[in-house]
């Protein structure tokens, strides 16, 4: 598969479960896919700082892209950093 086939399946995988995760005021966002073997998410909406976060990026997101992508060996959540610096 090459890198383009696995970032459409990637993307196939996420428009499949997209729904799931707006359906409780979520969403996701790709980042990236490095070495077409690591993919870097983003969640977003409610699914930020919620308590099945991790849940639901193994057992939902991760799982959904394996199935479409099986040499995915990994889905990582990046989470956004927010600037405690206020402006000067």
């Amino acid at each position: 598969m090459t890198s383009e086939e696995i970032r459409f399946n990637v993307e196939r995988a996420l428009t499949e479960i997209r729904p799931f995760l707006q359906r409780d005021g979520g969403d996701i966002s790709l980042i990236s896919i490095e070495d077409d073997r690591v993919v870097k998410v983003q969640l977003l909406g409610a699914c930020v700082g919620c308590h099945v976060n991790t849940m639901t990026l193994k057992s939902g997101v991760e799982m959904t892209i394996k199935r479409y992508a099986p040499k995915i060996e990994e889905v990582i959540n990046i989470e956004k950093v927010i600037s405690s610096k206020s402006p000067q």
